[in-house]
């Protein structure tokens, strides 16, 4: 095949791997993509398969993250040429990971293959661990992007039982193995390998009966409250009035049936004390007398440090407030802001300078249960979530979605969310301002959800729990064990036949 053939291939294949994920879910390219991606590797030298892996990461993410897009020019303000070189450098930017990928697992199995042949040490222990490797790196290098790590494709797979016990990553590996059988069996008739892959899958299914956590105190009736109020209307003074008009309304109508209302992240978008008197004050006082938990999402002004966060308000009879830790670059702040501001108006929309919060803050508490929060990609991060575990009994996440618009991105961000559930074996409240919010389970499955881009509200019931599966005990310091030990493995000499 020549070198144009091998690209063509290499973008692809890489192009194919987002459908794996949400909302199509075509997960058989879970296995394809990676398959083809370590025959790269095994046939081409370092150099080769470093340029193989950017322009399958080109292909990957040109495809799974497009919808940055969307946020840049609808809702950015910003002209449709300079959204499109935003988005273009940030997809180049990410496909780098691939071309460090490709480029070790090259490297290292010319180490390995000095003295005898490597094919099953590198299709089972060398390239899943370096896929699984480089996931790690981007989820906290540059502070992190784990958007459409392999694993989350399986969130309805029986590999989902992996994740109490290795988190996101491990079945990210799992899934990396799996997909290397799948290229020696195709490529190399490795018939011996199909049982091993069999039972691998197997033990999917078996951890996935094991139940981790146990009910604790009375199920909760909890209300969302969906305002899909417009995107474009969220600094418009003259439609903030129509924003808390919505969800006052819709309110009203749930303090007699629910023990819990929520609203989702920046449902409003005044900050917390200029709205308190004449706003927030008469909602307060209607929770306490109903006995209803009301938790709203609002931004928050320190008044001595001019400081301001991402935050939830709890303004029931438990009062308390969250403020988000781990902020959006270029939406929620500005790196080199003194260069960047003024470049493009993306970098200049309002709000744009919040702080983080601090790390370990007081959990929010609804009827005496202690919740896990999360406000918007926040529960991308795994061990950041389990910071809070075992002591919270829920999830609570609030998303502000309308970003981006039509795209995959809300319905990749659902799934993100869910494997939080199953890696916690947590009930997850998720709360967003025009979709999907949603009701899941602690294996994961939703239990109810609304409709985008339309105003609603969704009841439904949820139960505290207790407990701490194996992931929140280790975190990543499990499945990185774990990919340290196949790469010394892999090195042994003796461990396999040469074949």
């Amino acid at each position: 095949m020549n070198a144009w053939r091998w690209y063509g291939l290499a973008i692809f294949s890489g192009a194919l791997l987002p459908l794996a994920f949400a909302p199509l879910q075509w997960i058989i390219f879970a296995f394809i993509a990676p398959a083809i991606f370590f025959h790269f590797c095994y046939h081409t030298s370092p150099r080769q398969a470093a340029r193989l892996g950017y322009v399958f990461g080109l292909g990957f993410f040109g495809v799974g993250v497009s919808w940055v897009y969307v946020a840049i020019h609808d809702f950015g303000f910003t002209g449709a040429f300079v959204a499109t070189l935003l988005t273009a450098l940030f997809v180049a930017f990410l496909a780098l990971f691939f071309a460090g990928q490709g480029w070790l697992s090259s490297y290292l199995l010319q180490r390995l293959s000095k003295h005898r042949h490597a094919l099953l040490p590198a299709a089972l222990l060398l390239f899943p661990s370096i896929w699984v490797l480089f996931e790690w790196i981007r989820d906290w290098f540059l502070t992190g992007f784990p958007w459409l790590s392999l694993g989350y494709s399986q969130s309805d797979t029986w590999l989902n039982g992996f994740a109490p016990v290795l988190g996101v990553f491990g079945i990210s590996w799992v899934v990396a193995i799996l997909a290397g059988i799948l290229w020696t069996v195709v490529a190399y008739r490795q018939y011996r390998l199909v049982l091993p892959g069999l039972l691998l899958v197997a033990l999917g299914f078996g951890l996935q009966k094991v139940e981790w956590s146990q009910p604790t105190g009375k199920v909760l009736r909890v209300s969302l409250i969906q305002g899909d109020v417009p995107q474009a209307t969220k600094w418009d003074p003259a439609q903030i009035a129509l924003r808390k008009e919505t969800y006052a309304r819709l309110t009203e109508k749930l303090w007699d049936v629910s023990d819990l209302i929520v609203w989702p992240e920046n449902a409003m978008t005044q900050f917390y004390h200029e709205l308190r008197k004449g706003y927030l004050d008469p909602l307060s006082k209607q929770a306490q007398q109903h006995h209803t938990e009301l938790v709203i999402g609002t931004p928050v002004m320190n008044l001595d440090s001019g400081e301001y966060y991402s935050s939830f308000v709890s303004l029931g009879p438990s009062r308390g407030v969250y403020n988000k830790r781990h902020l959006v670059p270029f939406g929620e702040f500005v790196p080199l802001q003194g260069l960047l501001r003024g470049l493009v108006k993306f970098f200049d929309l309002p709000m744009s300078g919040f702080s983080p919060g601090e790390s370990h803050q007081p959990l929010l508490e609804v009827a005496g249960q202690p919740l896990a929060t999360s406000i918007c990609y926040e529960d991308a991060f795994g061990e950041e979530v389990i910071q809070s575990l075992p002591r919270a009994t829920l999830l609570l996440n609030g998303s502000n979605n309308a970003w981006y618009g039509h795209s995959w991105a809300p319905n990749q961000h659902l799934q993100i969310s869910r494997m939080r559930a199953i890696e916690t074996s947590r009930d997850l409240i998720r709360a967003t301002t025009n979709g999907i919010s949603a009701y899941v389970d602690y294996h994961g499955r939703i239990m109810a959800r609304t409709p985008q881009f339309k105003q609603a509200v969704l009841t439904h019931t949820v139960q505290p729990r207790i407990g701490e599966t194996p992931y929140v005990f280790w975190g990543n310091r499990g499945i990185l064990f774990l990919l340290m030990a196949s790469l010394v493995l892999a090195f042994r000499r003796r461990l396999f036949t040469t074949s």
